[in-house]
């Protein structure tokens, strides 16, 4: 752990030199060229801030209003966090005196703008990218993302390993404002794999993979003001590493591939804090390792410290997240996992980001046909995805 705060303390650092100065207000304007904020005529300023919120906002077709510096926003996202991740880069714009979501058409507005802004919308969107309506878990040991990290302690894949997992979430269509929220379905894919690095029996004189698991997955998302929603039905493949078989060859391979399907539910109870809990069924297993049917996982997360980093042109925020496992297949015993790092994203609590943090797992092993199996393991790990 001292070698991940030294890390940290070197990457943050480095980032205060390179650009001088790292500001403690959240802000978004220095993105914005000055000088491009300073004409007064409403007509000007109100197609630039309209700009800005269809480069960076474009799959919702928010309509910008302004008058003496007043802004009102109409056809906002209908979940909160986008919502309110609007507000704030326009509050952020130097000439901004207000700005305010509202529904429809401010009264004074009406004759102008009604037929602009109650002209036909659009009723769904074709592969978008920008957001994900179910944010992810990011504690979760089976989340499906971009990672590489070390691993120490493990007594079941290693005292001294590497993990890394592939993967991403491809939204295929979003259906907006179904029953005053968005609705999407997409496909999930994805590999976690780890590598022995000190294996007790090598014969090759070398590294060893130890296992490698595949998913593949229907996700359909919901979200709704402060909540959303996630269905996914997926496959889960686990293959023993080769090197793992050559070295120990009298272990007995099995093959603990399963289908299975949850509901997750998660409440944002503001910009910094979530919570989300799902069941889960197992509907079918491997016949050479069968799994019991039940399981329930949840957990939280948190954002603190929120800063923009002037030179890079980013956005930062320490964060923290938990996640807890309780499968019937280990009779409901907990399993945890703890996480604290930092993350780095162009627009608050929106897009794809990266990430650094320790972590801290106790409970049983989250790798293929050794999931039953008791272990605990910390480490620290650089992530890319949502």
């Amino acid at each position: 752990m001292k070698v991940l705060c030294i890390l940290f303390l070197f990457i943050f650092c480095n980032l205060i030199a390179d650009g001088e100065e790292v500001a403690t207000v959240l802000s978004r304007s220095n993105n914005i060229p000055k000088e491009s904020t300073q004409k007064n005529d409403d007509e000007y300023f109100e197609g630039y801030l309209q700009a800005l919120i269809d480069m960076h906002y474009y799959e919702y077709k928010v309509v910008v209003m302004v008058k003496d510096g007043n802004v009102w926003l109409a056809n906002m996202p209908k979940n909160s966090v986008y919502a309110n991740s609007i507000i704030t880069f326009l509050k952020d714009v130097p000439g901004v005196k207000k700005v305010v979501a509202v529904n429809g058409v401010p009264p004074e507005e009406v004759e102008i703008r009604e037929k602009y802004v109650n002209r036909p919308k659009v009723k769904g969107i074709w592969f978008p990218q920008a957001t994900e309506l179910y944010q992810p878990m990011i504690a979760n040991p089976r989340q499906v993302i971009y990672s590489f990290g070390y691993r120490g302690g493990d007594k079941v894949a290693g005292r001294t390993s590497i993990a890394f997992s592939m993967g991403d979430d491809f939204p295929v269509f979003r259906w907006l404002d179904i029953n005053g929220g968005d609705l999407q379905i997409g496909i999930e894919a994805g590999i976690w794999s780890v590598f022995d690095m000190k294996p007790a029996i090598n014969l090759g004189k070398g590294t060893a993979m130890f296992n490698t698991d595949y998913t593949l997955a229907i996700p359909v998302s919901y979200a709704k003001n402060q909540w959303s929603f996630r269905f996914r039905i997926y496959h889960i493949s686990s293959h023993l590493g080769d090197e793992f078989l050559v070295n120990h060859p009298q272990y007995a391979r099995v093959n603990p591939s399963f289908e299975a399907f949850d509901i997750f539910t998660s409440y944002q109870v503001n910009n910094y804090l979530r919570f989300y809990f799902g069941p889960g069924v197992i509907l079918h297993s491997d016949h050479t390792f069968p799994m019991k049917h039940y399981y329930v996982e949840y957990g939280a997360d948190a954002s603190f410290w929120g800063t923009r980093i002037y030179y890079h042109r980013l956005f930062g925020t320490f964060f923290t997240a938990v996640y807890f496992r309780n499968w019937q297949l280990n009779d409901m015993n907990i399993d945890g996992t703890y996480m604290l790092g930092y993350e780095w994203s162009k627009l608050q609590g929106v897009g794809k980001k990266i990430r650094l943090y320790g972590f801290y797992h106790h409970g049983y092993s989250p790798d293929g046909q050794f999931m039953n199996k008791r272990t605990t393991y910390y480490g620290f790990s650089f992530a890319y995805g949502f």
